[in-house]
């Protein structure tokens, strides 16, 4: 085409011209595709996963090999994390399980974290918690590749992504090229809700960034706020290599602490809340069961607050169970541990064709005795 004098644009070209303008101008400089969700510990137990404005929750399994025992960690297993992934696959959102690592036999820590928690491999992403604090194993990398080694060899080639602070430069370069990154380093510690271009994103090359500790969203702050680099196919194949559907996994059940539990208690609680408290916490401390008979102030056990008196309404003893037991066919959502406390059983008293009480699936015939 010749050149000539520039043609005066039209009104609708002058329009869609300010239209993309500002659009650009306010867009954030992120792929439109990254996800953002949270990951929550063992005193965050009782959230309301169903309803939090999440796109994937990452949620701490298991700590060293059973040695820690608070909230509602029970000999190291975080006996709230089956219900939390419930509700995340339920609502449509991508989850993910860690261990933290305690610095102890990286092979014996990394089959404590498979024994509890393989029936969710290959379904959500399961990630290596590696940080200072009771780890004196910390900056021994060779710990870290015996620890994810022995998780290939435990479920046939999943690689669990490496979750550690700042100190990511240091990371020896077999190890970024084999593993997934998911680095911790925050601007500030200001509350905050999601970032679509948090500061440092993708510094390290990172799979995902954990910008806050102080986050807030519509469930629960304070918590962690994470943003993962893609869309829901890669974290799916971050949770399982080999591609392919999956049928959704069937709760393990949790831990069972080895110790004779109290009595139910059948009402006359009143807890001034404490920082880091639950009411699940609260239930399983006072062993006062349902949840549903907790009363808080604003009459949402799910919404509370430091300093607010919450008090338990009352609720039944199990009967005993029968001596002839009883039997069920699990179903989604099932756990051994509902089942058996439903016909007052303790779970130490039944059984499944696997062997092993924490390893079930759909269809499996749950038998207490």
């Amino acid at each position: 085409m010749a050149a000539g004098k520039p043609r005066k644009p039209t009104v609708l070209a002058s329009i869609i011209a300010m239209i993309v303008a500002v659009l650009l101008g306010t867009s954030p400089a992120t792929a439109l595709a990254d996800m953002q969700g949270v990951d929550m510990s063992n005193w965050q137990c009782g959230v309301d996963v169903y309803n939090m404005q999440a796109d994937f929750i990452v949620v701490g399994t298991t700590w060293g090999t059973g040695q820690v025992n608070n909230n509602c960690l029970v000999s190291g297993v975080n006996t709230d994390a089956n219900r939390m992934i419930a509700q995340a696959q339920a609502s449509g959102k991508k989850f993910g399980l860690y261990h933290y690592a305690m610095g102890g036999n990286p092979e014996a820590e990394a089959q404590f974290f498979w024994r509890n928690t393989s029936n969710y491999w290959r379904h959500g992403i399961v990630a290596l918690d590696w940080e200072m604090d009771d780890n004196p194993a910390w900056g021994n990398w060779d710990w870290v590749r015996r620890f994810m080694r022995e998780c290939e060899r435990l479920s046939g080639g999943v690689r669990p992504l490496l979750y550690t602070g700042p100190v990511a430069g240091t990371i020896p370069q077999d190890i970024r090229d084999r593993y997934g990154l998911w680095i911790a380093q925050y601007a500030n510690m200001a509350p905050t809700g999601y970032q679509v271009n948090p500061w440092m994103l993708g510094a390290y090359g990172e799979a995902m960034r954990q910008y806050s500790g102080t986050g807030v969203v519509n469930t629960w702050s304070p918590i962690d706020l994470n943003i993962f680099r893609g869309e829901a196919w890669q974290w799916d194949l971050y949770a399982n290599p080999t591609g392919g559907s999956t049928p959704p996994a069937a709760p393990a059940a949790p831990v069972q602490p080895s110790d004779p539990q109290p009595t139910p208690s059948t009402g006359g609680i009143s807890h001034v809340m404490q920082w880091g408290e639950t009411i699940w916490g609260l239930a399983v401390a006072y062993n006062a069961w349902p949840l549903s008979a907790w009363h808080t102030p604003s009459g949402d056990i799910n919404r509370y607050y430091v300093g607010d008196v919450v008090t338990y309404g009352g609720g039944s003893t199990a009967t005993p169970a029968p001596s002839t037991g009883v039997s069920k066919v699990l179903q989604w959502g099932d756990t051994v541990w509902d089942f058996a406390t439903a016909h007052g059983y303790s779970v130490s008293r039944c059984t499944v064709p696997s062997g092993n009480i924490n390893v079930y699936y759909v269809g499996d015939v749950v038998t207490c005795r």
